[in-house]
């Protein structure tokens, strides 16, 4: 999966996790950031085949954005705007 940033804002932290879960995976992004304008492929299969994440991203700016219910075996990226 691609994730795409594209808010004018650096991507902190990315998570994404099964929505049967109550907890947010690690951090996906690691000791890496996320420019804004930039593109980043991700591997979020844990194995367990669901197609329904949540994601969240936080920014520079303090900004955390959720996103629910993403089906990643429809989609192959993933855009965040404004």
């Amino acid at each position: 999966m691609t994730i795409k940033n594209r808010t004018g804002w650096t991507m902190l932290r990315f998570y994404a996790s099964d929505t049967r879960t109550d907890d947010w995976e690690e951090d996906i992004l690691g000791v890496d950031v996320l420019e804004s304008g930039q593109d980043v492929e991700i591997n979020i299969d844990d194995g367990s085949g669901a197609c329904l994440y949540d994601f969240k991203a936080e920014f520079t700016n303090g900004q955390v954005l959720t996103r629910r219910r993403i089906n990643v075996c429809q989609i192959s990226e993933y855009t965040y705007t404004r």
